[in-house]
């Protein structure tokens, strides 16, 4: 019996658990996988001398989200690296834009780019002094964002109101073409917001963008000294010493409901844990809705609702142990962290077309972590350790590639995409086949094999277009962590605000929890349920 049990023990679960845990609840955390941390792990499968990443690695949100900010978990062993640079996305030119830890050298290169560049870069970076901090506590408080709303308006309004907010919505190209001269910084802006499903002809993708890139200009994209893993481990040591517990290697089997409250969960194993004030569930809405909460205990509409639930795109991944670094064709790509792969922003826009229609993209836009570049601990000296992800459709129509890659990601799938993401690195940097020691591929089905929350490889807990975000998150309704079922709160990536590591999604759920369990939690448990079931009846 604990206080709270949780349900999954990614980022977002334990994250909850310490909020909890620092209300002075007695918390309970089961995970079904062997280890903590969801997508925040690490191991040395690739190469025994060589640290790698699972999935996620670079944690600009980690260092910049309000929650993990208050958790301190410095304090509790972990130690942030960075590259000495952010981010390149370099050109089959040789150029190379670059995105600095200080923004007069990021606005010095772009000036290379286009005359003017740099003091457009150079305005964005004075509109994020405005209002930008007010921008990031506003998506990621709970829906609606009361308190962060005020002080943003009156700021927002001071930077240029709604013409600010017009060309922060527009999509990521119609912005770039309009701020920039040359292609550097549209580049910069266009491939942060691909880090979400944000393309470059998308709604709002220049908002996405914008904050990605102003967060890595302002606070570094780090990564944990060690390792990814080494973040879960802050994590799990914060908790146990205010008292909590996770117990690994436990899967749950169901949450239990009776008379529309929840009062524990049932394990694989038939173990009935009880909660006493309530369960938070980091697991995806498709998991919890229908498969851990029986239908029976759902209203209706939900059934229907969730069939429209979309997921963001799968991923392919591949890691490498290399024994020096990658031979960047533009000097500027060695120094930085992450680098960005495409030809251009019209080859982003094609690739985005591949994955609209269902096919594979002939010429991926991949996502490449440089980690010995950012940590020198990930492996020994001289060498590097090196992802790269794309995406691809979840359901494979045709390959516009000549590969005839057919989604069923078999050996000859895995090869062909492989090889497709190798030759993308070696046109940039000649050479770089010839450093490669060790690879691991990591092909659509397997991520789930290590979390269920990840359906093939769908990394933000289901798509971050505007149809699926806010009051519409994870379907239409209120976009809080509450579930129809009371005493139950969603606190993973499918809750307000969704995807990246930034802990809110877990801050909220456990907030609510606290708020549902005070003495004026009675009253605001049936009017926040009386208020879904009128927006979304």
């Amino acid at each position: 019996m604990a206080d709270a049990v949780v349900v999954g023990a990614g980022p977002n679960g334990l994250v909850a658990a310490n909020v909890l845990a620092d209300a002075g609840w007695d918390v309970e955390v089961l995970e079904a996988q062997p280890e903590p941390g969801g997508a925040v792990r690490s191991d040395r499968g690739v190469h025994p001398d060589f640290v790698s990443d699972r999935c996620s690695a670079f944690y600009p949100l980690g260092v910049a989200s309000p929650a993990m900010r208050a958790l301190e978990l410095e304090r509790h062993g972990l130690r942030w690296r960075r590259a000495p640079a952010v981010l390149a996305h370099p050109l089959p030119d040789g150029r190379c834009a670059v995105l600095e830890h200080d923004r007069d050298a990021t606005a010095e290169a772009l000036d290379g780019f286009g005359a003017g560049d740099g003091e457009a870069w150079l305005r964005l970076c004075r509109l994020w002094d405005d209002i930008g901090e007010d921008v990031l506590r506003a998506l990621l408080s709970p829906f609606p964002p009361v308190r962060a709303t005020v002080p943003l308006a009156v700021r927002a309004r001071r930077a240029g109101g709604l013409r600010v907010l017009r060309s922060l919505l527009a999509p990521v190209r119609t912005f770039g073409e309009q701020e920039f001269a040359g292609p550097g910084g549209p580049l910069l802006l266009a491939g942060s917001a691909l880090h979400t499903d944000m393309f470059p002809e998308t709604t709002a993708g220049s908002v996405f963008g914008w904050l990605l890139a102003m967060v890595g200009q302002t606070y570094g994209w780090p990564v944990p000294e060690g390792g990814a893993g080494e973040l879960t481990a802050a994590l799990v040591r914060r908790l146990e010493s205010r008292g909590g517990r996770v117990r690994c290697g436990v899967p749950v089997a169901s949450v239990v409901v009776r008379g529309g409250r929840a009062l524990g969960v049932r394990t694989a194993s038939g173990e009935a844990v009880r909660a006493v004030k309530g369960v938070v569930a980091d697991v995806s809405a498709p998991v919890l809705y229908g498969g851990l909460v029986d239908w029976a205990d759902l209203p209706s509409t939900l059934r229907a609702d969730l069939r429209r639930f979309e997921w963001d795109h799968a991923t392919f991944k591949v890691d490498w142990a290399l024994s020096g670094p990658i031979p960047w064709a533009s000097p500027g790509a060695r120094r930085a962290g992450t680098v960005h792969l495409s030809p251009g922003m019209d080859a982003m826009t094609r690739y985005s077309a591949d994955l609209a229609t269902g096919r594979v993209p002939a010429e991926p836009f991949a996502l490449l972590g440089q980690m010995t570049t950012a940590d020198p601990t990930r492996s020994p000296a001289g060498t590097e350790s090196v992802w790269a992800y794309t995406h691809v459709p979840h359901r494979v129509k045709g390959d516009a590639g000549p590969d005839g890659i057919t989604g069923r990601w078999d050996e000859h799938d895995r090869a062909a995409m492989a090889t497709r993401l190798e030759d993308t690195v070696e046109r940039l940097a000649p050479g770089f086949r010839a450093l490669i020691l060790d690879r691991r591929v990591t092909a659509p089905p397997d991520f789930q094999d290590h979390n269920a929350s990840l359906p093939n490889g769908a990394l933000n807990g289901g798509t971050a277009l505007l149809h699926q975000q806010l009051v519409f998150r994870p379907v239409p309704g209120l976009g809080r962590a509450e579930t129809p079922v009371a005493g139950l709160y969603l606190a993973s990536a499918s809750a307000h605000p969704g995807g990246g590591v930034h802990g809110a999604c877990g801050a909220n759920a456990a907030r609510a929890a606290l708020a549902h369990a005070s003495p004026a939690g009675r009253l605001l448990t049936p009017t926040l349920h009386a208020l879904t079931r009128f927006l979304a009846p």
